[in-house]
């Protein structure tokens, strides 16, 4: 069974390859990943219209939100058997047309129900095009034969960039919400007419299940990816609040902090693959958990907000090539289908974002914001140290 799963992926890196894995397949692969970046923050500036058009408090919004994540963990699973059957083409092309047409109704819906199912729509976009552009990128990265993953997430990370601050120029020049979904949604539109044609044809190609729990190798890299996007989400949902809370910070500056880590850990993507070139993927893995547990606890210990700053740095450089490895390392394993392997991961990973910040929160009732923001930095210590070992065996999952 192995030796067939070997030689289906075998075959289809030879298709790749034979199709001209090149400029075209690499160009395709960079806008599927900004469309996706793009259209996941295109949404945060709009939640303060969507809250005031609802009228809802708080709480209600807060549920509303968990729509969207759980949209995208119910869509993983199937997107990967989809993108194994289907093909990378037709599932990205399909996930983008469904979340280019949810997001305008995220600006219209009149009540709480409509925009909850729309949010359910949108995160099921956003989960299928994540798992299938990260299936096309293994496909291209492996018939390239050069390291070439970290570049397609820092384009996810610079649409997350032009997506939001976009969005919120358009809503601060007087345009209404709508027009804003409708420009990101024309862009989008724009760049999968002139991409998309490029897109690979065929997927894995691997049969079984259209889902499996993740084992051996997978599991420790589904855990890995778990507390990289675990650590995002605490950056998303508490960096500020520790520079109100803790360090005095006024709330209108705050904000800065997840600001210089964004742009961190884009820098750092763009510059991920000539790294991985030159040090290899495991000093690249382990240095970047290293070097966040650090930054995490500079941020904590230091009774200075710019070195709090300096900290947060640190940990968008670190953070900002272990999840393009995890998921090259994924599609190198041979303990699961590529499909099932990267469906899984994306999952983990997605779990992290959603459950970690809530966990760091109830930590921090009874222990504190700053203690519990050190155990993030003890879980990406836990990460680095066990980074040579899953890539040891995913190298030698490679070689044979």
């Amino acid at each position: 069974m192995d030796g067939a799963r070997m030689t289906l992926a075998e075959t289809h890196a030879a298709e790749t390859r034979a199709s001209g894995a090149g400029a075209g397949e690499i160009a395709s692969t960079r806008a599927a990943f900004f469309v996706s970046g793009l259209a996941m923050a295109a949404w945060a500036p709009l939640v303060p219209y969507a809250k005031a058009r609802l009228g809802v408090d708080d709480g209600t919004l807060g549920l509303l939100l968990l729509c969207l994540g759980g949209g995208s963990l119910m869509a993983m699973p199937l997107a990967g058997m989809l993108t194994a059957r289907l093909g990378c083409r037709r599932v990205i092309l399909a996930a983008a047309a469904v979340i280019a047409c949810a997001l305008p109704a995220l600006t219209v819906g009149a009540d709480v129900a409509m925009v909850a199912a729309a949010l359910l729509v949108f995160g099921a976009g956003l989960g299928t095009i994540d798992v299938a552009m990260n299936i096309q990128a293994v496909l291209v990265e492996r018939a390239s034969g050069r390291a070439i993953m970290s570049g397609f997430h820092g384009l996810f990370s610079l649409g997350g960039i032009t997506g939001a601050g976009g969005t919120a120029a358009i809503l601060w020049g007087g345009a209404p919400p709508l027009a804003a979904a409708l420009a990101v949604m024309a862009i989008m539109a724009a760049l999968m007419l002139r991409y998309g044609g490029r897109l690979l044809r065929h997927g894995t190609g691997s049969g079984g299940p259209a889902f499996a729990l993740p084992r051996g190798p997978v599991l420790a890299i589904g855990i890995l990816c778990f507390i990289c996007f675990l650590t995002e989400g605490a950056m998303l949902d508490w960096s500020a609040v520790f520079l109100t809370d803790v360090r005095g910070v006024a709330a209108a500056q705050a904000g800065i902090a997840f600001a210089l880590f964004s742009v961190a850990m884009t820098a750092g993507r763009f510059l991920g693959d000539r790294l991985v070139q030159a040090a290899g993927p495991t000093i690249v893995l382990c240095g970047g958990g290293l070097c966040a547990a650090c930054g995490l606890t500079l941020a904590v210990l230091s009774p200075w907000p710019a070195a709090a700053l300096a900290g947060f740095v640190l940990v968008g450089a670190g953070c900002s090539n272990v999840a393009p490895l995890l998921f090259s390392a994924a599609g190198r394993q041979r303990s699961m289908p590529e499909h099932l392997s990267v469906a899984a991961v994306t999952t983990l990973g997605y779990a992290g974002v959603l459950a970690g910040p809530a966990g760091i929160g109830l930590v921090a009732d009874h222990v504190g914001l700053g203690t519990a923001l050190l155990g993030v930095a003890g879980l990406l210590t836990l990460m680095a140290a066990a980074s040579p070992a899953v890539m040891r065996v995913t190298r030698g999952a490679e070689r044979a």
